[in-house]
């Protein structure tokens, strides 16, 4: 997948999903599947908080970025189970 359409599905690149997310100290202390438990919460409170009248953070685009980072996140962890 090229930069452009990392960027449009998730908002950064796939490196950046390993480096901000992957490899944070929540991944390393909790695990990666807390890691998507806090950005599913997150949703939820953006969603609950969305006004769709501001461009914002809280825009349903923003969620539709943060759920695919998620994606990527659970499909990586599968990945990684398949190859043990």
């Amino acid at each position: 997948m090229t930069a452009y359409a990392e960027m449009k599905m998730y908002g950064m690149t796939e490196a950046q999903i390993r480096v901000q997310y992957m490899e944070s100290l929540t991944a390393k202390f909790s695990g990666q599947e807390m890691v998507v438990m806090g950005i599913l919460s997150d949703c939820q409170e953006m969603q609950a908080m969305n006004n769709p009248m501001v461009a914002s953070m809280r825009s349903n685009e923003y969620v539709r970025k943060q759920l695919n980072v998620a994606k990527f996140i659970l499909s990586e962890m599968m990945d990684q189970k398949e190859s043990v």
